[in-house]
């Protein structure tokens, strides 16, 4: 199954998915859910694009790299996704810890609602001087 087009732009580096892949054992048909930041995403919609998401399981660091147009991947799901990140490839990550994650991420939130701000400011100055 292919991922909804409207999907792939909320696909980038900082993003939180879920990405469910489906796989038989046996005689069954079961779905296997992984969940994580997204590292980095690789030749945007060719043929042979890829994302890599990283988790932490049982104290670990995983990555997986999934090809956007595998037929094993039946849905994704955008927990979240950050307006902006400072990079296009998150590779940092790797050697940072959790709540570092979160405290950078939540800093650059802050900063691009301050450039946000700051636009506005100086655009309303502009309009006032310009009456």
């Amino acid at each position: 199954m292919a991922i909804a087009k409207e999907l792939l732009p909320k696909i980038k580096a900082g993003a939180t998915v879920r990405v469910f892949e489906s796989f038989k054992e046996g005689d069954k048909e079961r779905q296997m859910r992984f969940e994580g930041i997204v590292l980095a995403r690789k030749h945007g919609t060719e043929a042979g694009a890829s994302f890599t998401v990283r988790a932490t399981v049982a104290g670990l660091g995983v990555e997986k790299t999934f090809p956007i147009y595998s037929p094993a991947i039946s849905k994704i799901e955008i927990v979240n996704s950050p307006k902006k990140v400072g990079r296009s490839k998150i590779y940092y990550i790797r050697d940072v810890s959790r709540k570092t994650i979160r405290r950078k991420m939540a800093t650059e939130k802050k900063t691009s609602l301050a450039a946000n701000r700051a636009e506005k400011k100086a655009a309303m100055a502009k309009a006032e001087a310009a009456r």
